[in-house]
Formats: C-alpha cells, sequence, structure tokens
C-alpha cells in the first residue's frame, strides 16, 4: 500500500516551505519515524519523518521546490529496497584535486554532525543532488565504521630559477570561477525583508551610553565557581541584562509597547527575546515572562537556546512574539553598532565587546572595564526622554547590581 509523505503543519501564521535536501534516495529502505528529508521555513529546517516502513518509490518534490502545507512530498511504498532497481554505476572518473569541508554542499544540520563526530566530509561518498552530502551519507558512513583516511599533501612547486633581477611577476588568476552564485535560502531572504520593513516603517533612533562593567565582573568572579556547581550552567552576562532591562522597562513601558494600526498595545508582560547567531543567519527566540524566571532559569534557557539554534531544532513558538530585544555583538568584537528593531517591537538594546578604558572616579583617572551600549527605538511611539532614561536605568542597574536584585 502506497503512502504519501505530505508537507506537515509548519507552524503559526507559516504556510510554505523550501525542500531543503533529501537524506534518502529513490529505492532506499526507510523505517518509521526516520527522517528523509528537511525542510527550511521562514525561520528554522525542519525535518521531516517516515510515517510507516517501507520504501521510498517517488519523489514528488526536489530540493529547492517551493512547497506549501499539505503538498505532496514523496511516496512510500511496500517491499524492501531490492525490489527498485537500483541505478546504473556511474564510470569512475580520475580524482579529484584535493578539497576542504567547505567545499562540499550540506546543510547547516549535516553539517553539525559531521563536527560533532569529527569527520571528513571530503571522505563520505555523497548521493544528493547535485552531490550535496545528506545525513543519510554520514550515517550509513558511521555505520560502516569507515576509516578516515588524510589526503595527501600537495606536491611543492618547484623553485624558480633566480635571474639576479627584481620580480614582477603578475600573480596567476586561480584556477576556477572567479564568482558563485548561490539561491539565497528562506531564512536569509526572510531576514532581508524583516529588516528593511522595519526601517521603512519605524522611525527608528539610536542613543548610546557606556556602563562600567567593574562591579558584575566582580560579582561574576566571586560567585562563579558555587553558582556553576548548584546549577550546572555558567553565570553569563547576558542574565544581568536581561535582568536589567526588565527594571527598565517597567518604569518605561511605551518601550515594551508596539504600535497596531491606530493604537498603541502595552503589554503587561515581559517576553525578552535574545539574538542567537547561527550557520544560517539570525534567529530570536523568546524567554517567556522572564521577570519571573531566576537568573540560572535565564542561562539555562539562553544555553539551551543557542545548541538548538545551531542543529536547526528550534521550534517555531519558540521564536514569535516578543515584547523586547537584546543582542550581544560584543562577542563577535564589535565595539559599537546600532542594532535594527525586531518588528513589531518599539526597541532593542545592542551590547558590545568590554574594553579597558580610562574613567573618572571621583577626581582620579581609573583603568576600568567599559562596554558601550546601544538602544534603538521606534520614535513614532517612545519620546527621546523615555529612551534615553530607559538606557541610564540600564547602565545604573549594571552598575550596582543590587538594583536587580531588589527590582530597583
Amino acid at each position: 500500500m502506497a503512502i504519501e509523505i505530505k508537507v506537515p503543519t509548519l507552524g503559526e501564521s507559516l504556510t510554505e516551505a523550501t525542500v531543503a535536501t533529501w537524506l534518502k534516495s529513490v529505492g532506499d529502505a526507510v523505517a518509521a519515524d526516520e527522517p528523509i528529508l528537511e525542510l527550511e521555513t521562514d525561520k528554522v529546517t525542519m525535518e521531516v519523518n517516515a510515517p510507516v516502513a517501507g520504501t521510498l518509490t517517488e519523489i514528488s518534490a526536489e530540493a529547492g521546490a517551493e512547497v506549501e502545507v499539505g503538498a505532496l512530498l514523496g511516496v512510500i511504498g511496500d517491499g524492501a529496497a531490492a525490489a527498485v532497481p537500483a541505478p546504473a554505476a556511474a564510470p569512475k572518473e580520475t580524482p579529484a584535486p584535493v578539497a576542504s569541508d567547505d567545499d562540499v554542499q550540506m546543510s547547516p544540520a549535516v553539517r553539525k554532525l559531521i563536527e560533532d563526530e569529527g569527520y571528513d566530509a571530503t571522505q563520505i561518498p555523497a548521493t544528493g543532488k547535485d552531490g550535496r552530502l545528506t545525513k543519510g551519507d554520514v550515517l550509513a558512513f558511521q555505520k560502516s565504521g569507515g576509516v578516515l583516511v588524510a589526503p595527501a599533501p600537495a606536491a611543492a612547486p618547484a623553485p624558480a630559477a633566480d635571474s639576479g633581477a627584481p620580480s614582477h611577476q603578475i600573480p596567476s588568476v586561480p584556477a576556477g570561477s572567479r564568482e558563485e552564485r548561490v539561491k539565497m535560502t528562506r531564512l536569509r531572504k526572510v531576514i532581508a525583508s524583516r529588516l528593511k520593513d522595519a526601517q521603512n516603517t519605524a522611525a527608528m533612533l539610536t542613543t548610546f551610553n557606556e556602563v562600567d562593567m567593574s562591579a558584575v565582573m566582580a560579582t561574576r568572579a566571586q560567585y562563579r565557581d558555587q553558582f556553576e556547581k548548584t546549577h550546572g550552567v555558567r553565570l553569563g552576562f547576558m542574565s544581568y541584562f536581561v535582568k536589567a532591562a526588565i527594571v527598565a522597562l517597567k518604569e518605561f513601558p511605551a518601550v515594551n509597547a508596539e504600535i497596531q494600526g491606530d493604537e498603541i498595545v502595552y503589554k503587561n508582560y515581559y517576553d525578552i527575546g535574545v539574538a542567537v547567531g547561527t550557520p544560517t543567519g539570525l534567529v530570536v527566540p523568546v524567554l517567556r515572562d522572564a521577570d519571573q524566571m531566576s537568573f540560572a532559569d535565564i542561562e539555562k534557557s539562553i544555553k539551551n537556546f543557542g545548541n538548538r539554534a545551531r542543529d536547526g531544532k528550534l521550534a517555531l513558538e519558540e521564536m514569535t512574539g516578543g515584547s523586547f530585544t537584546i543582542t550581544n555583538g560584543g562577542i563577535y568584537g564589535s565595539m559599537l553598532s546600532t542594532p535594527i528593531i525586531n518588528s513589531p517591537q518599539s526597541g532593542i538594546l545592542g551590547m558590545h565587546n568590554i574594553v579597558k578604558r580610562p574613567w573618572v572616579v571621583g577626581d582620579e583617572i581609573k583603568v576600568r572595564p567599559i562596554m558601550y551600549l546601544a538602544h534603538s527605538y521606534d520614535h513614532r511611539i517612545i519620546d527621546g526622554r523615555e529612551a534615553v532614561s530607559m538606557l541610564v536605568r540600564i547602565k545604573e542597574c549594571i552598575e550596582d547590581p543590587q538594583r536587580i536584585m531588589l527590582d530597583m
């Protein structure tokens, strides 16, 4: 009996997806609930599992196809894989020049699996379309106990004869194409569209301030080991800023609001989005009711978000909503930036790197660890006074962390 594989429900407000890659080929045997292909949505990459055991007899939507919820992806039939004739083996070709992992086409999930197992992607036979490496290829290689062979080093070129004259040789043009065209992923297209829409819609401004991180760093140093031993997670900077932002948002509710039509919607909850970078783009999972979370709860949630974001395992509902966002460009070395609002929110806080700078304390100049902060806001709903005061309050909370604990 043939069973159709269809596009599952994708989540709130999502109706379309792109077939990223097939993990199985026509003729392959599949087990029930085994991943057989990956779909890329506006927000995440998700696996589609086989509804029953059998043989993949038909692929109706090839990799790269745009599909809607309920659309036919393929068909699973009865019987073993041997019942379907295998394609004729391609003639052997002369080995290509040594390649690196970056030269092999694969999805982020496949790349993560390869990195975790310590494999060399160039040593794994690829069966996907256009030589794409699939998760099934990696799992088959793993099951066979494949031996990893290090590529032979390229022979060093013979030294050129020294004529004694100065060399004015023009560097040779690298072999192969000088350009490469790669279709934008659905996630990248959505990121581009949303960021541009935010710029076009909001009257966006950014205010800046600087904060002395001495007190927070001293607190972390004092309680770091005990905190990690007690809670099983490291005490990071983000939990301090989430808590400080909530203190400020309670004092300046317009920053926690949004515009809907000709109305302002003030939110009496604090769902804080935390921007996370992934190989495929930026995602913003949300800490729900963050005002009710402890420092440990926040750190555990952020660590969990980061791990699953890199694997493409975040659920859609985890990235919807949110009343305010925090992004940390400092982890990449950014000194200062103007973050773009995560529409339809009205404000976003940008953290940056920590650098030792001269700092006036009383009548003395001391060296202190300083971070520049940026608060981008929608001037349609937030006045300059509120935006600046909001950032000052965050600065005060970070420079005196007891304010956070006392909700002051």
